[in-house]
């Protein structure tokens, strides 16, 4: 695996967070026919599932899919609702080694989210479970479409915005959950779709 290779330089050390937290963009990690790769092994052997939520009681079925992949099985509860970590398979676990050597930090969860398109985002939340270790690095890779991913300070309103490209990685650390909220708003022009896997360390 040729990490980086034809990528723009991106200051990975670079905080893109003006305060209250770190989040830090390391590009693209893979080439075009590598990330095309790993994007049609996942949409082809990952169990996706529809997300599920319990609003106000009421019990929505979302038509973005979601899976829940872990080296436990573990339980991980939010939006009311309690998922059951699957076992990695070989390319989650390739990807996991990839995020882990870059960032040098360490994971044993992933959450994965697959938009067919555009039109399906994510609104504005934290991931602030308390199954989740605290203040614990988020890595976050995307493959498939290009899209916007934004910030907003709990208090200050404050917003950053970037584009995540397909085949990159932005990490989310420290009091980044507990300060600023994040969200991935749906667009029209976007009609392909995109996978984000989020490598993330439940309390054990």
């Amino acid at each position: 695996m040729d990490l980086f290779n034809d990528a723009p330089l991106v200051d990975k050390n670079k905080n893109l967070l003006p305060k209250d937290g770190t989040v830090n963009y390391y590009g693209k990690l893979f080439k075009a026919t590598e990330a095309n790769y790993y994007l049609d092994k996942l949409l082809d052997t990952v169990e996706w599932r529809n997300d599920e939520a319990i609003i106000f009681g009421k019990k929505i079925i979302t038509k973005r899919k979601v899976a829940w992949y872990g080296e436990q099985p573990f339980q991980y509860t939010y939006s009311n609702t309690t998922k059951k970590a699957l076992p990695w398979t070989k390319e989650l676990l390739e990807l996991k080694n990839i995020v882990e050597k870059v960032t040098g930090e360490s994971f044993n969860s992933c959450l994965l989210n697959l938009y067919h398109d555009g039109q399906e985002g994510m609104a504005w939340h934290s991931d602030g479970e308390t199954d989740l270790k605290k203040d614990g690095a988020i890595g976050s890779l995307s493959l498939g479409a290009e899209r916007k991913f934004a910030f907003k300070h709990k208090q200050t309103k404050e917003k950053v915005a970037l584009v995540l490209e397909h085949g990159s990685l932005l990490v989310m650390k420290g009091t980044t959950q507990t300060h600023w909220l994040h969200h991935l708003p749906p667009t029209k022009r976007v009609i392909k779709p995109r996978v984000n896997l989020t490598f993330r360390t439940i309390a054990t």
